[in-house]
């Protein structure tokens, strides 16, 4: 009897992810090894990356080693920072080295080791579009698979001023860039503009190199009123606990956007480290090797266009904060912008993009990271690192993405693991009996 050859259906998995950087990979690694729930992860870089172009030397993480892809959601999976370690056989040789903080690199490259040993995670491979017919089609540039629920990874991309235009090249890059862009500049004149940790590595790494290859003046400006400290006191990083993140995922939305802006030095200031080694490094400069015009700091301003200079290079204007009728120019050879990132688009999305629910600028979700839309509530979109207006400032951060991927994980499986115990805190009111909660309509 012959056999009759027939099309066969696309591959269908319970779970695919698209993108895969730290948060889709915890969420992978956790997936990792349940027969009874298929999935794939699905990214267009041809291998993992994570910062790549910013891996500065001496650079390290602002959080614990223990705030990896899975140990603070299953302590035991063999996925974990400590794993890898104890897989390169290295485990007893980095507690001698007595780090203070993760060199970054070594991070990234766990990170890579974990993608390496998921066989669920594909690579080289680019998603077009995600439409939905009774299952969700993802449609790649390699093949179309099936899936009963999607999520989102796809990560950040770099963030420029407006003024910034076209301009973008050689003299004038994103810090994410730096790596590959930041070489050749003895005797140049530099400009670096934004406050953060990114701006702070970027100067620090341009004031230490050897004298023949000094830059001829480096120029830091930054929109904050002086170079901060990231607030990592112990009862701010009770902000970073999963506890809080229901909490915050609670409030008003206007009240979360203040909470955000008046804050963000919990997740967006300067290791204390890095400006101790930058005010050091400028003390030498100035006092010992004679060398007072390398530095210049110029906090409190913001950068109000970018123009041809008229020498050649580039001429930055600001506006003081302070006193805003007085503008500033600098004269800069290159221009380096560590201004920030944003979430990546979802063009991709576009089929359904009408059915889903928005939050300003964010897709709406649940208290479980699924997007609110009008589709079937067994099929799901699952948001990753894209919900810092309604869950907080630890949402891009790595503090809670093994927390975030095992809510996931468990709606996926129908089941809710035990928390851990909340917060000394007590974050919310406790209403009398019989009063009315001040929250209420």
């Amino acid at each position: 009897m012959g056999h009759q050859h027939t099309r066969s259906a696309p591959a269908h998995y319970r779970c695919v992810g698209v993108g895969v950087g730290p948060a889709n990979l915890s969420l992978a690694s956790l997936l990792h090894g349940q027969p009874d729930l298929p999935n794939l992860f699905i990214d267009r870089k041809e291998s993992f990356t994570w910062h790549d172009g910013q891996q500065m030397p001496g650079s390290s993480l602002q959080v614990s080693m223990l705030k990896d892809l899975v140990s603070l959601a299953d302590p035991s999976n063999p996925f974990s920072f400590l794993s890898y370690l104890h897989d390169q056989g290295r485990v007893y040789h980095f507690l001698n080295a007595r780090f203070d903080d993760v060199p970054r690199l070594e991070f990234r490259n766990y990170l890579a080791w974990a993608s390496r040993r998921n066989p669920n995670v594909a690579f080289g491979e680019t998603v077009l579009e995600v439409g939905f017919d009774d299952v969700f089609t993802v449609r790649t540039d390699r093949r179309t698979v099936t899936a009963d629920n999607v999520v989102l990874g796809v990560g950040s991309e770099p963030w420029l001023p407006g003024h910034v235009g076209d301009r973008l090249g050689p003299t004038q890059f994103h810090i994410a860039q730096f790596m590959t862009m930041a070489r050749n500049l003895a005797g140049k004149r530099v400009v670096v503009v934004g406050g953060g940790q990114s701006g702070a590595e970027a100067v620090l790494d341009l004031i230490s190199r050897p004298a023949g290859d000094l830059p001829r003046r480096v120029s830091w400006i930054s929109r904050r009123r002086n170079y901060f400290p990231i607030d990592d006191s112990p009862f701010t990083n009770d902000y970073y606990m999963p506890s809080y993140a229901d909490y915050f995922y609670g409030l008003r939305r206007e009240v979360r956007e203040e909470f955000n802006t008046r804050h963000i030095l919990t997740s967006d200031g300067i290791s204390e480290s890095t400006l101790r080694d930058i005010y050091q490094r400028i003390y030498v400069h100035r006092f010992i090797d004679g060398n007072p015009d390398l530095v210049g700091l110029h906090p409190n301003r913001e950068v109000t266009s970018v123009a041809a200079g008229p020498y050649g290079g580039w001429q930055v204007s600001t506006r003081h904060n302070d006193e805003p009728d007085a503008a500033e120019l600098f004269e800069a050879d290159v221009v380096i912008w560590a201004t920030g990132f944003r979430p990546a688009r979802t063009d991709f999305l576009a089929p359904i993009a009408g059915r889903l629910e928005r939050d300003g600028d964010e897709l709406r979700i649940d208290e479980d990271y699924a997007v609110q839309w009008d589709g079937p509530s067994d099929r799901r979109i699952f948001v990753q690192n894209a919900a810092r207006g309604q869950r907080g400032l630890a949402d891009p951060n790595l503090s809670l993405i093994a927390w975030r991927s095992r809510r996931i994980a468990d709606r996926l499986c129908g089941v809710r693991s035990d928390e851990q115990l909340a917060s000394f805190i007590e974050w919310s009111t406790k209403v009398a009996p019989g009063a009315q909660s001040p929250w209420s309509a």
